[in-house]
């Protein structure tokens, strides 16, 4: 409840400062420089409170086992990147039960009919700390049917902006999802068949 009616704060106050920047736009000569001041401060502080709410939500995700990043980029070994569609590339964990799902190509409909590869396999070895700086660091070793890796993410404090690396066990084929984290009721992703 108290997440609920930050939002509400937040937008309330974001959208007062929009339609009074809005309102006055004809007239920002004639608007003092104090009070332009004030605005952009108004509008700072009413971001920062919500990306605090999201890296709360997030923060919580993590240490409940219930999230999904949702990868806006995805970045391979020698230093190849890829923009992607965060609803079809994620790294889901749920309880003790992790999703990684790769989906790069929309010409071939690959193994995961999306285009790449998805895996299940069941999360163990958990560890998490906060360093000095307030980040998040958490890694995990994930074991299934198709997939044996261990997975390593930061979550920057003061958003829910994050990078996940997953390391293969049995080869060096390191790929990092980076993108935003979010708790699995408020994720939109898509998954494809699973090996």
């Amino acid at each position: 409840m108290k997440k609920f009616l930050l939002v509400i704060l937040t937008l309330f106050l974001y959208t007062g400062v929009s339609q009074a920047q809005n309102s006055n736009r004809d007239d920002s000569a004639q608007i003092p420089k104090e009070s332009r001041k004030s605005q952009r401060e108004a509008r700072k502080a009413a971001e920062n409170a919500y990306n605090d709410m999201l890296y709360q939500q997030a923060l919580q995700a993590v240490k409940d086992n219930d999230f999904v990043l949702e990868a806006k980029r995805v970045e391979f070994r020698r230093g190849y990147y890829k923009e992607v569609t965060p609803m079809t590339n994620f790294i889901s964990v749920k309880g003790n039960s992790a999703t990684i799902q790769l989906a790069l190509s929309n010409v071939f409909s690959g193994v995961n009919g999306l285009g790449g590869i998805t895996v299940d396999g069941k999360i163990s070895n958990v560890k998490m700390e906060t360093d000095k700086k307030g980040d998040l660091h958490c890694s995990m070793t994930v074991q299934g049917a198709a997939v044996s890796a261990s997975i390593s993410f930061t979550l920057v404090k003061g958003s829910n902006k994050c990078s996940v690396t997953v390391n293969p066990v049995f080869n060096g084929n390191r790929i990092t999802f980076i993108g935003d984290l979010y708790p699995t009721p408020e994720s939109n992703i898509y998954k494809g068949r699973a090996l």
